[in-house]
């Protein structure tokens, strides 16, 4: 069975709306940045990695990797009513997946961005 990935940020001024009224949770294989909306909908998700990581081929890489790792733990722990986006940083690509996986669930928490939890900015 394959799992749905998340619903996705794609325009730039989701994004940048995010980034101005969101609160930001800095990790050693990520920056994660999160807003609460009204609505009771789905997390929705955007990645992005800058040229400062490296060249195509490597911003791809690391962004796939934050993509898989986003889904699974959405996957085990859904949320709703949030707008994240995840950035890629220059350990993201080397850092051990688990690792990676774990500086997600912690950002998550420093944002205050639980299941049921009211605190994210917004």
């Amino acid at each position: 069975m394959v799992a749905t990935p998340p619903a996705r940020l794609k325009r730039r001024a989701e994004f940048l709306r995010v980034a101005a009224k969101g609160r930001k949770a800095p990790a050693p294989g990520l920056v994660l940045q999160a807003l609460r909306r009204d609505d009771g909908g789905a997390a929705r998700v955007g990645f992005t990695v800058t040229k400062k990581v490296g060249n195509a081929v490597i911003r791809n890489r690391t962004r796939r990797r934050l993509k898989e790792a986003v889904r699974q733990h959405l996957r085990a722990h859904p949320l709703e009513g949030l707008d994240l986006v995840v950035i890629g940083r220059e350990g993201t690509r080397t850092r051990r997946f688990d690792a990676l996986m774990d500086d997600f669930a912690k950002a998550l928490a420093r944002v205050g961005a639980q299941p049921g939890s009211r605190t994210v900015a917004g």
